[in-house]
């Protein structure tokens, strides 16, 4: 048990390696970390304010800066991500895999949110669509992309988007 988590430390050591230099400063760092290591922990339930606590924080707030505000490279640590998956996964049998998942939603001002199907709910609800593309092998799996998907709606409307801090280039896929 203890080589296993020892094992398992010294990868997420060499996984946060890896991507330090996406993050600009050493707070949105190791904070990043501190929520990797919840989102791994043995938690019932994981949020905001589970992984604060696991992290040794009072409040989610900063779990919920690095989220919304934090300056980081999203893209860029996917992109390292993907590499050290392929390093430390990739097998010629390997799978992708495509998934959406809704995230309910009561407001109208979140990105792409409106009355449309969400399977996580299995009916028609006001909602968001993430788009997830995972990766597995026989040596494991593990989540490699993300997308939010936007309706015709969203993009058909700049001033919306706009409000909603979507980039003028994103359109309908």
């Amino acid at each position: 048990m203890e080589e296993d988590l020892a094992a398992w430390s010294a990868g997420l050591d060499g996984l946060f390696a890896q991507v330090a230099g996406r993050f600009f400063r050493p707070e949105p760092r190791r904070r990043a970390r501190a929520y990797v290591r919840g989102l791994l922990a043995p938690l019932a339930g994981k949020n905001g304010w589970t992984l604060a606590e696991v992290a040794g924080d009072a409040t989610p707030d900063g779990m919920q800066r690095l989220l919304n505000s934090a300056n980081w490279d999203a893209d860029g640590v996917r992109d390292d991500l993907r590499s050290y998956v392929v390093e430390h996964l990739g097998e010629p049998g390997g799978v992708l895999i495509v998934d959406e998942t809704g995230f309910l939603k009561k407001g109208l001002r979140s990105a792409g949110v409106q009355r449309q199907y969400s399977g996580t709910a299995g009916r028609v609800e006001n909602c968001q669509l993430g788009v997830f593309l995972a990766y597995a092998t026989s040596k494991g799996r593990t989540l490699i992309d993300r997308e939010l998907y936007l309706p015709k709606t969203w993009t058909a409307d700049r001033d919306r988007c706009q409000a909603a801090a979507i980039p003028e280039e994103i359109e309908f896929a």
